[in-house]
This record gives C-alpha cells, structure tokens and sequence, in this order.
C-alpha cells in the first residue's frame, strides 16, 4: 500500500491534543471521532497532518499549497457556526484541485437539508413519511394531508440537535408551539413528518458508481417506559450517562421480517444516487409494526468514531476500523470532479 500525505479536515475546538494521556471519558468525547481516524490513518502508516478552522479558510488554503496532500480527510461538519456551510468548504478544496474524503459539495448540500431531500425522495417514489415545512416566521397550521402524531425538526441541522421528547406533537396547539420554539432556537425553517412508531435502524454505505452496502445497525431502548416514544433525540445519541440508564445500545438488527434487510439495501441505493452522493452515508429507517419500511433521511458522512454504528456495521460486514479508513480514502482519490473530466 502506498504511504499517502494525509491532511485531516476538522473544527478547530475538535483538534485533538498530541496526548490523551489522563483525560476522562467526559473530556475525551468532543473530539473522539477526530482522534480515531487520525490514528487509524497512522497506524496504516500514511503521513497525517491534521488543520482546524472556524470561519477562515486561509489556514487551509495555505495548508493545501504547502503540504501537497495527496488527500483531504473531511471531519468538517460546519463552518462559521453553520451546518449547511459545510458543503462551501468541500467546493473551496475541490476548487483547489485538492482530492477529499467522504461527499461531493452537492451531495451535501441535496441530503443536508431535510425538505429538499424528501422532495427528491418522493419524487422517486421512495417510501418516506408524508412531512411539511413551516418557513421561519410562518404559522404552524396542520395542512389536511398530515395526521397525527407528528415529528417536528429544523430542515438543516444534523446530529438530532433540538429533537427531544417534546418533538412528538399530538395536537394542533403543541404543533404550533413546538415549531415556535424550533424558530426562535435555532433560526431554521422547521419541517413536521408524520411520527411513525416502530424500530429505529441504520444502513451504512460506501462507494462512489459501485455501492455497497453493511449489515442493517439497529438502536435498542433495553430500559425504557414502553409508554414513551423510541427516538434518537439528541440526548439518546450523545449522553453516554442517559445511554447507560435506560440501556441504549446499538448492534446487528435480528428477527428481521423476510425480505426487510435487502428492501432496505435497494431502496437506500437508490435514495443514494437521487441525491448525488458520493464517498459514503448512513440512512436512517424505521420499521413499523405492519412490517413496512420508512425511509427518514440519508446523513452524509455520517460520524466515524471507531465504536459508532458505521464502523460497527462495516466491521459486522468484515471491513474493520483501518480498511474502512483505506477505503474511504481510495473512493476519494477515485472521485472526479469536473475538473478531472475537463482534463481528460
């Protein structure tokens, strides 16, 4: 295998420290995922130098001119404080003739906000719950299509940021007080989708034209009041103290109805290449009770933390933690971009 220059893209509060020699779990977890690929990128003895921004991107570009990388390793999920800018930070390294890991600028873009991905989505005939978007400053009025209970999030951000128990909405009233409170929070139009009850399950992907896909990754709630609803809020995927009190673990899904697993594989290929990704994604599914599938949404470079449920599920599928990094390197330096077929 050749040694590569490798540089590592991340936020500048998530560069790691050249030690984590005496830091608690609670001190370790910011910048967890950041820490496991680069040493994973140097056990597979590549040449890793690592650069943090914030909102200026001359660090990177001088970065970019000076070290020649043969690769840019994307760990950025928003510039300036915005998620969606993310996607502007890719196009400057492409535009920089630079190859990078993980998503081209507009597969970010289409599967990072949430509407414009569902309309794709349906436009496709892809089995999504029905949803509307409440623009900020706009009134939450319950048009005729939806029913209830309903899921209320902000069409841009990621990680379940703002989802809690309190999303679930069962009346008009906490429709509209709940997308008020979405508005004032985060400043972000607000989409509604029809809260379908069921198992929470992932699918992890890898590939650029050829698509593979892992085993089907299940969230399980061992401890948990069966009155109360089995989401992935924000304190259900980053409280490692909430996770470990009400048993939530993730693993291989079992007891699949027949046919679920390669349905879900299908249909995730397609939602895939109808949103122009690349490098490699997660999609989130629910199964409902009747056996049918949901597909929620698709998560661009989802987290790659050596314990989260994509490296999990690659390894469940015989890809341990240092061949997935490879392999998502070899998908970057394999990507064209319009300004490798305008060469050829």
């Amino acid at each position: 295998m050749k040694r590569l220059r490798i540089l590592v893209l991340m936020h500048e509060d998530l560069v790691p420290p050249a030690s984590i020699e005496g830091l608690s779990e609670k001190q370790f977890q910011p910048f967890r995922t950041e820490w496991h690929v680069i040493a994973g990128l140097d056990a597979l003895g590549h040449e890793v130098h690592q650069i943090g921004v914030h909102d200026d991107l001359r660090p990177l570009r001088e970065a970019i001119e000076t070290l020649k990388p043969d690769a840019v390793f994307n760990l950025l999920e928003e510039f300036h404080g915005v998620t969606m800018y993310g996607q502007a930070v890719i196009s400057f390294v492409e535009l920089m003739r630079a190859p990078y890991t993980g998503s081209n600028p507009r597969g970010l873009m289409l599967s990072r906000d949430k509407v414009l991905a569902k309309k794709i989505m349906a436009y496709h005939r892809l089995p999504i719950p029905r949803f509307a978007m409440f623009p900020v400053g706009a009134k939450a009025r319950l048009p005729g299509r939806l029913g209830l209970p309903l899921l209320v999030k902000s069409t841009l951000e990621s990680a379940s940021l703002g989802i809690s128990q309190a999303s679930i909405v069962r009346s008009t009233d906490k429709l509209a007080e709940r997308v008020n409170f979405m508005h004032e929070s985060f400043g972000t139009d607000v989409m509604a989708e029809e809260y379908i009850e069921g198992r929470e399950l992932y699918l992890g992907v890898l590939g650029n034209n050829r698509l593979e896909t892992f085993p089907v990754w299940e969230m399980r709630f061992n401890e948990w009041d069966p009155d109360v609803p089995r989401i992935a809020t924000a304190k259900v995927k980053w409280d490692l103290e909430y996770q470990r009190r009400h048993g939530i673990v993730t693993g291989a899904a079992t007891d699949l109805p027949d046919g679920v697993e390669r349905e879900i594989a299908r249909l995730t290929k397609i939602a895939y290449r109808a949103l122009g990704l690349s490098g490699y994604a997660r999609a989130d599914w629910r199964l409902a009770p009747d056996g049918k599938v949901h597909l929620l949404e698709l998560n661009a470079n989802p987290d790659l933390c050596i314990d989260e449920d994509f490296a999990d599920s690659a390894k469940a599928g015989g890809v341990d933690y240092e061949m997935l990094l490879q392999r998502i390197l070899n998908l970057g330096l394999n990507y064209r971009p319009a300004w490798k077929r305008t060469e050829e």
